[in-house]
């Protein structure tokens, strides 16, 4: 656009404003609310703006003696000037799309050039008071700016305002807590008395801002003139609360509602949090990788975390890492902290599961159990002391803080219906307990993506009962080991079916890296013996021999089952139980999908299929209406490579995209945190790919497999089931794929449920 086209008036001082397409695209801040109230026809300073570009085009044309586009600017000015009346003094302020802290305040009282000369010296007052607005955006841009940096700072805006006469008065458009419409007072500040003709304002600008706005009016005569407005911060609840008003008052369309929410704003309507007033100071920062803030007294052991919730009280499990055997201690924990892994951790996992904040990541954690204390940061704390986390931003505070509690009611099941009225992904959940499966549904879930069942095992005699497989020697071992196991998962796979009815479940078969589920404390490993009835030295004897140098590379998915055939048969015979006892206590028949982990070959798979087929294919139950699915996990780069040929022998595969991107990168998930923030320090990372996924080369062979499986098998159903199938910017760009769902964690869900239908196009 020209320079003489970025001189503009935004509210002129007589008559409605006349922009183009183009000089409206530069509107942002301020400018934008005055243009829209003038456009409405309301009462407004008159305001004009220019750019960065102009301003700079019109000193340079000064510098050369031209005067086309200073003839231009007098003009612009000169819509600020009531007919037959004295130009006005003149206000100076910044527009910019958000607030930038260290813009200065408006710069008042500056005279009216008394020339033409005079309206762009930038030693006069108009012209000084511009260029210190412009300089105050910030430095120059380096010469490695992008062509995008360029032009956003050549668009940037300053307005420039006659001064106004009357009363100034502030207010809020809508109320900070509840979202009702205003006018409202400022935090601090009784309501002053304004005409009538600000409630139609208010309106306007509400209406056009979709957000709170604090306002400035100059009342005289009775009358509202409108001088400035900016968008206030505000918790999610009344955020929601007003969206769902704008609605019910027919300002807004439903489907304008979801457009305009901020998925990332759903944690906090979903988890408690630290209120907004708080100003603690972090003791220790880590990895914030489950949402919410938890206060609670610091215990290290899963016993004394069943212990203290036992007496009523709340805890905070502080750990070097957990694994299976500490579940019992997990589930009575108010959240969690860990000095080892990241997103993908055993703590980070179930922290999502349940709801919990977790901290992981704290490299600097020490704990001295003997003498019962730990070192977060540079601070020594007792068990038993009071400690905050918040699982969102990854900080830790001494003592309890008060928090926020979450805002769950009838405006966000609103609005998530809304949402799934233009929604064509499913969403399902990862989830293999009650517990669990019942909160996915109450947000929406529609089926489960991803039913882990080794996580079935996360309790006492269970986790011996698995032990006792994993250790057993020889067949005959196994097969004692098993019988128990095959009655402990047709009892929850019948739960499991009874509760989800008619929607899909996807089973994941057995896939434990062995080492999670074996002991590793003395005392654990002396209560396995006895329980196992073997010494303690043939036990450790037997747990050497399972040593693996990567055990996450190892003996493990489909590799077990192959190996290990009658693991397969057991958990196909109590698949087929489950699926029997659930049909004989209701009327929906049960929709099972069997799904195969960690394969990398077509062969591999085949195989497997065979086996099922042989045990379940025949069973009397899927002639009464139950349907039965076998697809496979995709998360090794060689099975997206030979999705073509996988896709012949399945009817459905599911990217596990946590296990595909630490194939993908070489990079093992846990330890990643150890040196991903020296990447990002150094920009050789922009994003942690565990977190958002990497589109350009993990999602790239996302993209391959999905081409080259509906190539051979155009009805072939596509998931994601990682937790990046809960991740803002990640599900933007599974929603570009074409994919049938995605599947994530329980609280989760209803991200995913927004996310997709501002996507959809």
């Amino acid at each position: 656009m020209a320079p003489s086209h970025q001189m503009f008036a935004v509210a002129p001082a007589q008559g409605k404003p006349s922009l183009s397409k183009g000089q409206m695209r530069l509107l942002a801040g301020k400018a934008r609310w005055l243009f829209v109230a003038a456009e409405a026809g309301h009462p407004v300073v008159p305001t004009i703006a220019l750019t960065r570009a102009a301003w700079d085009a019109l000193q340079g044309e000064r510098r050369s003696g031209a005067s086309s586009l200073r003839n231009v600017w007098v003009t612009t000015l000169f819509r600020l000037v009531q007919p037959g009346q004295r130009p006005p003094e003149l206000v100076v302020r910044t527009s910019a799309p958000r607030h930038i802290t260290g813009l200065p305040p408006a710069r008042t009282g500056i005279t009216a050039p008394v020339n033409e000369d005079e309206a762009t010296d930038p030693q006069r007052p108009l012209g000084k008071a511009i260029t210190a607005a412009f300089a105050s955006y910030g430095r120059p841009l380096s010469g490695l700016a992008t062509a995008e940096e360029r032009e956003a700072r050549d668009n940037q805006l300053v307005i420039v305002q006659a001064t106004a006469e009357g009363r100034l008065e502030r207010f809020l458009t809508r109320n900070a807590i509840t979202g009702r419409l205003g006018p409202v007072p400022l935090p601090g500040e009784r309501l002053p008395a304004l005409p009538s003709n600000t409630a139609s304002l208010i309106e306007t600008i509400d209406a056009a801002s979709g957000q709170h706005m604090a306002c400035v009016v100059a009342i005289t005569g009775g009358v509202a003139r409108f001088l400035s407005a900016r968008v206030v911060q505000v918790s999610a609840g009344a955020q929601l609360e007003a969206s769902v008003a704008r609605v019910d008052s027919g300002v807004w369309t439903p489907a304008e509602a979801v457009r305009r929410f901020v998925p990332g704003q759903m944690p906090q309507l979903l988890h408690p949090r630290l209120t907004d007033d708080h100003r603690a100071i972090p003791v220790a920062t880590g990895l914030g990788v489950s949402p919410g803030a938890a206060s609670g007294e610091i215990v290290f052991t899963a016993d004394d975390a069943a212990r203290c919730r036992a007496r009523g009280r709340h805890c905070i499990l502080v750990v070097m890492e957990t694994g299976p055997g500490d579940i019992e201690g997990m589930k009575a924990a108010t959240g969690f902290v860990t000095a080892r892994g990241g997103m993908t951790s055993h703590a980070a996992v179930v922290s999502r599961i349940t709801g919990k904040p977790c901290v992981a990541g704290l490299r600097a954690l020490q704990i001295d159990p003997e003498n019962g204390v730990c070192k977060l940061g540079e601070r020594v704390f007792p068990a038993g002391a009071h400690i905050t986390i918040d699982g969102s931003e990854g900080t830790i505070y001494a003592g309890s803080l008060p928090l926020s509690r979450p805002h769950i009611g009838g405006a966000l099941s609103r609005l998530l219906d809304w949402a799934d009225d233009s929604r064509t992904i499913a969403v399902r959940t990862n989830a293999e307990t009650t517990e669990a499966i019942r909160t996915a549904l109450t947000f929406g879930a529609e089926g489960i993506g991803l039913a882990r069942s080794e996580h079935m095992f996360f309790s006492g005699d269970r986790m011996r009962a698995l032990r006792r497989l994993i250790l057993s020697e020889n067949e005959a071992d196994r097969a004692t080991a098993l019988e128990g196991l095959v009655d402990y998962q047709a009892a929850d796979y019948a739960e499991l079916f009874r509760t989800m009815q008619s929607r899909p479940v996807t089973v994941r078969l057995f896939d434990p890296p062995l080492h999670e589920f074996l002991p590793r404390s003395d005392d654990d490993i002396e209560d396995t013996a006895q329980g196992l009835g073997l010494s303690v030295k043939a036990l450790r004897a037997r747990l050497r021999r399972l040593e693996e140098v990567n055990p996450m590379l190892g003996h493990r998915g489909v590799r077990l089952v192959i190996t290990y055939p009658e693991i397969l048969a057991m958990q196909i015979k109590a698949l087929v139980a489950g699926v029997e006892a659930a049909m004989e206590t209701q009327d929906e028949p049960v929709n099972l999908e069997i799904m195969v982990p960690f394969v990398t070959s077509a062969r591999e798979v085949a195989w497997v299929k065979s086996r099922i087929m042989d045990i379940a294919g025949n069973a009397e139950v899927f002639r009464r209406g139950a349907t039965l699915s076998f697809g496979t996990m995709i998360e090794l780069p060689r099975a997206c490579l030979r999705a073509g040929d996988i896709a012949r022998e399945v009817d459905f595969i599911s990217f596990g995209t946590n296990d595909l991107t630490q194939t993908t990168y070489g990079i093992s998930r846990d330890d990643a945190p150890a040196f991903l923030a020296t990447y990002h320090r150094r920009n050789l990372y922009d994003l942690d790919p565990f977190v958002t996924i990497d589109q350009r080369g993990v999602g790239e062979l996302i993209r391959i497999a999905i081409e080259r499986g509906r190539a051979v098998n155009p009805n072939l159903k596509i998931g994601i089931c990682g937790e990046h199938a809960g991740e803002t910017t990640s599900l933007r760009f599974f929603s570009g794929l074409e994919i049938d769902y995605v599947s994530c964690s329980p609280y989760r869900v209803p991200v995913a449920r927004m996310v997709l239908a501002q996507s959809d196009p």
